[in-house]
């Protein structure tokens, strides 16, 4: 998943993601080189992530 999916996913803004990823221990894997290039994640990953969110 790019960025723009992972914040409309998880309804915020593609600038919070870049921003809170290492944060939240999403790891993003870089495709290309230099200002333009994307950064990918893993769907498992998120996923993980937002199990490990739910409030009992």
């Amino acid at each position: 998943m790019d960025t723009s999916e992972v914040a409309a996913m998880l309804n915020m803004s593609t600038s919070w993601v870049y921003r809170e990823a290492s944060k939240l221990g999403l790891k993003g894997y870089k495709l290309g080189r230099g200002r333009n290039s994307k950064v990918m994640y893993k769907r498992a990953e998120i996923f993980r992530w937002l199990e490990q969110q739910k409030v009992h």
